[in-house]
């Protein structure tokens, strides 16, 4: 019938209405379905995204996709290129109290924020960004413990920020002392605990000025820092760092007896390579961690995070001006870092198998090329305001935060997820006598 006929034909109005009923219910349908397949289809990160920006963080744990074995075990996400990411950062520095003032570039004045705005992108594979419900669920009623130096504790305190969108903990340390922190999140039942112990093992300082004015200390290669090989039987994960340390004057001991030293222009004894103390120091840690015959945890290794001193030393004007990341073809690791990061890789795979015989498993949390290309993400000078009166080189060293330190926890949170793929293959390693 033509449409013109509709207003004439009253007899057949009520027919007409309910034709037009059916097509409008039929147009509505075919645009809802589309959406909503589309929708169902967004990514882990895209889901969270969404319930962030809506105030429904708590439903976000059990949306996000559990990983397949398949994806989990090929993909290397440790190998890859920074990416932009407009909706970082995830916290600030004026809704994280847990930033380290030497760390807090944006209060102390740096001027570009474009350093936040990236992403890292594992070739082949996404990386999720770090869910902090999704974490906190599975380590709840567990325990993670950072062991090493400020940088450890640089990542550390961006897991405490990362968290802080869910819960704040309180503090639970068995004393004041900053370098041996305990913090509780009571509705997850979840410590998190830090130990200072930037050599690893058994140290003390020779010599308070040393060769370079930075001091002059003493390992111990042989022996284990008690101060925290003796804390750790009752934490679930344990994150292992050093590095940076051992690039400062040092005098070796091995058997009670002094058999070396690094940089400390002393006469008549053997001057070392760095990788030297630092081999044989993860040995021992490595040896401690796997003597505890109560300790059931798992160990991450997470590897050396280059430094980005440029136009001289740290001590001698060296700065890290960049502002934005490299390209994988624009930075290549070499020198006395790469001489740690073998050492690193190397000592790891050993104790690596040792563990696996023991039924343990240790982890390697690989960031050294994902850092190298962050020349954009140290403090520099903004760690305090201009006109303090204070003695500070620029630190190309620890990283801003919020910064891509944010991204540690990327990878942590991706590895304890897929620990259960991984547990598996160690046993048909173990059992195949690989």
């Amino acid at each position: 019938m033509k449409l013109q006929s509709i207003d004439i034909i009253t007899c057949k109005v009520h027919k007409t209405q309910k034709i037009a009923l059916q097509v409008a219910l039929a147009l509505i349908l075919l645009t809802v379905i589309p959406l909503f397949l589309k929708n169902s289809s967004e990514s882990s990160t895209l889901s969270f995204e969404a319930a962030r920006s809506n105030g429904n963080e708590s439903e976000v744990a059990a949306e996000v996709d559990v990983p397949t074995e398949s994806s989990s075990l090929k993909c290397d996400i440790f190998t890859g290129e920074w990416v932009p990411n407009p909706e970082a950062p995830y916290y600030t520095n004026a809704t994280c109290w847990a930033i380290h003032e030497h760390q807090n570039c944006r209060k102390y004045g740096r001027p570009d924020s474009e350093f936040l705005k990236w992403r890292w992108k594992p070739e082949g594979c996404e990386l999720p960004i770090f869910n902090p419900f999704q974490f906190l669920e599975i380590v709840k009623g567990k325990s993670l413990a950072f062991v090493g130096d400020s940088v450890g504790r640089n990542q550390m305190q961006s897991l405490i920020c990362l968290l802080s969108r869910v819960e704040y903990p309180i503090d639970v340390s068995y004393a004041r002392d900053e370098d041996f922190k305990r913090w509780f999140y009571t509705s997850y039942n979840f410590t998190l605990a830090t130990f200072w112990t930037p050599f690893l093992v058994k140290a003390k300082q020779d010599d308070p000025n040393g060769p370079s004015g930075t001091g002059l200390s003493g390992l111990y290669l042989d022996e284990f820092d008690e101060s925290w090989t003796t804390q750790i039987d009752e934490f679930d994960y344990l994150v292992i760092s050093a590095g940076l340390w051992f690039l400062r004057p040092l005098m070796y001991y091995q058997n009670h007896r002094l058999i070396g030293c690094r940089f400390c222009q002393v006469p008549n004894i053997t001057d070392y390579p760095v990788s030297y103390g630092y081999r044989r120091s993860l040995r021992t840690a490595f040896k401690a961690i796997l003597s505890r015959e109560d300790f059931k945890g798992i160990t991450y290794l997470r590897t050396f995070a280059p430094s980005h001193f440029e136009g001289g030393e740290w001590n001698k004007g060296g700065n890290c001006l960049r502002r934005r990341p490299f390209r994988r073809d624009e930075a290549t690791l070499g020198g006395v870092q790469l001489d740690v990061y073998t050492a690193q890789v190397e000592e790891f795979r050993v104790a690596e198998r040792e563990a696996r015989k023991k039924g343990l498993n240790f982890r390697l949390i690989d960031v050294t090329q994902t850092m190298l290309l962050r020349p954009d993400g140290h403090p520099s000078r903004y760690g305090h305001w201009p006109n303090e009166n204070v003695t500070l080189y620029n630190d190309c060293v620890h990283w801003c935060l919020p910064g891509p330190i944010d991204t540690w926890n990327d990878f942590l949170l991706e590895m304890v997820k897929t620990e259960g793929f991984r547990s598996k293959q160690d046993k048909l390693l173990l059992s195949s006598g690989s």
